[in-house]
C-alpha cells in the first residue's frame, strides 16, 4: 500500500511539473511573440516617420536650391546634391537606426576609374553621392523626364543611356565616359543595368565590358547588402548596418572574358559574405525568397 501511495505521489508531482514546464514554455513563447510584435510596430512607425521627413526634406531642397542651381558650375551642383544625400543618410540613421559603413575606401584610385557596383536599392545612390567627390552616374534616360530631378541630373552632367538601344546605348556610355574622364570624374555604373533583389542570380550586361575596353582605366568592383535594409519597392526601413564594400581594382588590359569573370566573381563572392554577416547580425533583417534560397546554398556548401 505504501509503495502504491508513493508511486501515486510521484506521478502527481511529475504531472504537475510537466504542466508547469508547459506553462512556462508557453509564457516564454508569448513573451517572444509580444516582443517581436512591438519591434515590428516600432519599425513601421519609424519607417513612416522617415518617409515623411525624407520627402519633405527633398521637396525643401528642390524649392530652396532650384532658383540658383542652374547658374552654378557643374562641380558645385554635384556638391549641392551631395549635401542632400548626406542629410538623407543622417535622417535614416537617426530615425530608422540604419547606418552606412564603407569598407575598402583605400581601394579607390586617385586618378580616373570606373566603379562597378551591385544595385539593390536607392540607398546606395545616396551613399555613393555622399562619399565620392564628383561622380558621373550612368543612369537610364527615362529619368531625364522626372520633373526637376531630371534637369538637376542633366546639369550635373550625368551619363544618360537609352536602355535596349543596342549599339547606340554603348556609344552613349562611351561618349559620356570619355567626357567624365576629361573632367577627372569617377564613372559609376551598375553592371546589371537595373536593381536586383538580394541573393538573386547575377545578370551582368555587356556595357561594363565595353566601357572597360574603350576607356582602358581601372574598374573597382563594389558589393553591398542595401536591399536587405532598404527593400526595393518596400515601405519598411530596417535597423542595422548597410555595408558598401569597395574591392581591389581590376587593372586595364585584360581580355573580355577574363575581365567579365573576374568582375562577377569578386562582386558576387563579397555579396555572399555580406549576406552571411547579415544573417548572423543581432538585428537580422527579413530575408526575401531569393536571399533565403541563396543562404541555403551557402550553408550547404559550408560557407555559412
Amino acid at each position: 500500500m505504501l509503495l502504491e501511495i508513493n508511486c501515486l505521489t510521484m506521478a502527481t508531482r511529475t504531472g504537475s511539473s510537466s504542466r508547469l514546464a508547459r506553462r512556462e514554455q508557453s509564457e516564454r513563447a508569448g513573451s517572444v511573440d509580444r516582443g517581436q510584435g512591438r519591434r515590428r510596430i516600432g519599425i513601421a512607425l519609424r519607417s513612416g516617420l522617415f518617409h515623411l521627413a525624407y520627402y519633405l526634406h527633398t521637396v525643401a531642397t528642390l524649392v530652396i536650391e532650384t532658383p540658383i542651381y542652374f547658374f552654378l558650375p557643374q562641380r558645385v551642383c554635384v556638391a549641392v546634391t551631395r549635401g542632400w544625400a548626406r542629410r538623407s543618410l543622417w535622417l535614416l540613421r537617426v530615425i530608422c537606426r540604419t547606418r552606412v559603413e564603407y569598407l575598402g575606401l583605400e581601394n579607390l584610385p586617385e586618378s580616373e576609374f570606373i566603379l562597378a557596383h551591385k544595385h539593390q536599392s536607392e540607398l546606395e545612390t545616396l551613399a555613393l553621392l555622399a562619399v565620392l567627390g564628383n561622380p558621373a552616374f550612368v543612369i537610364k534616360r527615362e529619368l531625364l523626364f522626372v520633373p526637376i530631378w531630371g534637369l538637376w541630373a542633366l546639369k550635373a552632367m550625368m551619363i544618360f543611356v537609352t536602355r535596349g538601344a543596342g549599339s547606340a546605348a554603348l556609344k552613349q556610355i562611351t561618349d559620356g565616359g570619355r567626357r567624365a574622364m576629361r573632367q577627372g570624374r569617377p564613372i559609376v555604373i551598375a553592371p546589371e543595368g537595373t536593381r536586383r533583389l538580394p541573393g538573386a542570380s547575377p545578370a551582368y550586361k555587356y556595357g561594363i565590358v565595353h566601357l572597360y575596353n574603350e576607356l582602358s582605366i581601372p574598374v573597382v568592383p563594389m558589393a553591398l547588402n542595401s536591399g536587405l535594409y532598404w527593400p526595393w519597392l518596400g515601405f519598411l526601413r530596417y535597423p542595422g548596418v548597410v555595408v558598401l564594400s569597395f574591392l581591389p581594382p581590376i587593372a586595364p588590359g585584360r581580355l573580355e572574358n577574363d575581365f567579365g569573370s573576374r568582375l562577377i566573381a569578386k562582386i558576387e563572392t563579397e555579396c555572399d559574405r555580406l549576406l552571411l554577416d547579415a544573417d548572423r547580425s543581432p538585428f537580422r533583417p527579413p530575408f526575401g525568397s531569393e536571399a533565403s534560397a541563396r543562404l541555403q546554398v551557402l550553408r550547404a556548401s559550408g560557407s555559412g
